[in-house]
């Protein structure tokens, strides 16, 4: 025991963690509702709010948006509602610290995506799916997609944004130029005598995607290797639409924000719906979540400033952070009034989205597939890189790591090997 005028030392790093601990850090409110009219049955959604995560600095809390549009059935929309927030969070390590493990999102996103698609092609099922997922911790924003389904962002500045790519081939260019460069084809419909009707569509398969999860049967060259894109909102908040193509083929990103503005989440995204499907009356299903990020103490939607006369300008460039700054952790902005963009990559090539060149040093461990987390023997490992066309600064011997299984698959996906029959070949496990 001391006696009384002595004192006792307590380390620096101590005293740093306990004001880090008793700091408050105002995390956002987020409401979120949703509506959708059904013709066909196959397109499903899934929310889970205030999912928390043990943390080496502490307990952080995330929620998770996912809205799943089938096709040639349901279950590949099922299944990957079912597994996919799971493959996802096993792709993060255990011991990151939060902001650490915002910045793995990305990636753990993409194997995820690849491990889901996987899983699924083993079920032998003809089902195939386009996926919008987004995750929300604190003000960061990440959204991963394959197909046709968006999301969009209102700031409460007044600024939209696209925070998901468009993989529908008659829209998309350089999916075009990737499948016909993988020795796939591009084209209509033949109906005979030199007609071409319909949309543009991948050749083996009539897919008019060229991104998807399942599809086993049209070709190797749907792929589903997502395009991510992470931004971090302002503290002032602001609201996502996420909807199936059956919104976005009858209104603008302008017209879904325009008609239900001021509204809560629930009656913004009936109205979305409802404005969708009157024109010309259900065609496909139409489903759409509304999800509002504000501050606590803000209890209404986020009111943009009034309207400047003119066009408004769609916002789809952020301001960009170099590689370096990306990859500090201790991350400093400038400019706290607008979305900041953190991570944006559309590739379709596994080796450019799950490379070493990483903010997270220990994001993938040496003796474990980057793609499914299996265990892999010394010696067994193939890396990411092997057989890369662009081999400057490329060492083979550098992970991350696939298994033989998951490495037969990335060729399969990427065009390199004909499949035979449907996306992967019988042998490919």
């Amino acid at each position: 025991m001391l006696s009384k005028g002595e004192h006792q030392t307590v380390p620096l790093s101590v005293l740093l963690k306990r004001e880090l601990a008793n700091e408050k850090i105002e995390m956002p409110e987020i409401c979120h509702g949703q509506a959708s009219q059904s013709k066909k049955g196959e397109d499903f959604t899934f929310l889970k709010t205030e999912c928390q995560r043990v943390l080496g600095d502490g307990v952080t809390t995330f929620s998770v948006f996912g809205l799943f549009d089938g096709h040639n059935g349901s279950a590949a929309a099922i299944y990957s509602k079912e597994n996919l927030l799971q493959n996802v969070l096993s792709a993060i390590p255990s011991d990151l610290n939060r902001d650490e493990w915002v910045a793995a999102l990305p990636r753990a996103l993409v194997a995820g995506f690849v491990k889901t698609d996987k899983e699924f092609q083993e079920k032998a099922q003809k089902s195939g799916t386009t996926v919008t997922f987004v995750i929300i911790e604190g003000w960061v924003v990440t959204v991963a997609s394959v197909g046709d389904s968006r999301c969009i962002l209102e700031s409460a500045e007044g600024g939209i944004y696209y925070l998901s790519a468009d993989h529908r081939l008659e829209c998309n260019e350089e999916e075009r130029e990737r499948i016909t460069a993988s020795g796939g084809e591009v084209g209509r419909l033949n109906t005979g005598g030199g007609t071409q009707i319909g949309p543009l569509r991948c050749w083996p398969g009539g897919l008019c995607l060229s991104r998807s999860i399942g599809d086993m049967d049209v070709g190797e060259f749907i792929v589903p290797v997502p395009y991510v894109k992470q931004v971090k909102l302002s503290s002032a908040g602001g609201r996502l639409v996420i909807a199936s193509d059956g919104v976005w083929d009858a209104l603008s990103a302008e017209m879904a924000v325009e008609c239900c503005r001021g509204m809560p989440p629930d009656a913004a995204a009936s109205q979305i719906v409802k404005e969708a499907v009157q024109p010309k009356g259900i065609r496909d299903d139409t489903t759409c979540i509304v999800v509002d990020i504000q501050p606590p103490e803000k209890p209404n939607p986020p009111q943009p400033p009034p309207k400047k006369s003119g066009k408004k300008v769609f916002k789809s460039i952020f301001r960009k952070k170099t590689s370096e700054s990306s990859s500090n952790t201790e991350r400093d902005y400038d400019e706290p009034d607008v979305v900041e963009e953190l991570f944006e990559e559309g590739s379709a090539s596994l080796s450019d989205r799950l490379d070493t060149k990483y903010p997270v040093c220990n994001m993938f461990t040496l003796f474990m597939c980057a793609v499914c987390q299996v265990e892999i023997k010394p010696g067994e490992g193939i890396s990411i890189h092997a057989g890369s066309l662009n081999t400057r600064n490329v060492r083979p011997w550098d992970g991350p790591f696939l298994c033989s299984s998951c490495q037969v698959k990335k060729e399969a996906m990427e065009g390199k090997r004909p499949s035979g029959n449907g996306r992967y070949s019988s042998d490919s496990d």
